[in-house]
């Protein structure tokens, strides 16, 4: 059996290779890639994120803004992806808040957006749950002005 490899270019004009996966019958049995803000064209940077973050809302009718999105994460995390809370009552049950807008792992959960990572420290992960919460509770992350 020869294997060959084949270059395909995604509609983001993004090269990736694509290898046969060995006793696959369909295009479903390879692994699908999760969206990041480099894979959009943005910035591995807080900038980027949200950047990215805003395209995926708007793509899944998520509504928010870049200022309201930028000011809840400079009060939650200061701009760090990898912040945890490990004081709160949430932490003292044994779910801290994480990432740059401070969700716990059952609310990342719930609000997850299709095609971003499951891992809740992945900042455009992290923003698109946050924010998808934020609409549903509050309208939108524009409306948070505090601990949410």
């Amino acid at each position: 059996m020869r294997l060959s490899r084949k270059l395909a270019v995604t509609g983001a004009a993004v090269a990736a290779l694509a290898f046969p996966v060995v006793g696959a019958t369909t295009a479903s049995a390879a692994t699908t890639t999760t969206v990041t803000a480099a894979s959009l064209g943005y910035s591995d940077t807080l900038d980027g994120w949200i950047r990215a973050s805003l395209q995926v809302m708007a793509q899944n009718g998520i509504p928010g803004t870049y200022d309201g999105i930028y000011r809840n994460v400079i009060r939650e995390s200061s701009g760090n992806p990898y912040a945890i809370n490990n004081w709160d009552s949430n932490a003292a049950a044994g779910t801290p808040s994480k990432g740059l807008l401070q969700v716990i792992d059952p609310t990342f959960n719930a609000y997850h957006v299709a095609g971003t990572s499951w891992d809740s420290y992945d900042p455009v992960a992290n923003i698109t749950a946050a924010c998808n919460y934020a609409a549903a509770v509050y309208g939108s992350i524009d409306n948070v002005y505090g601990a949410y």
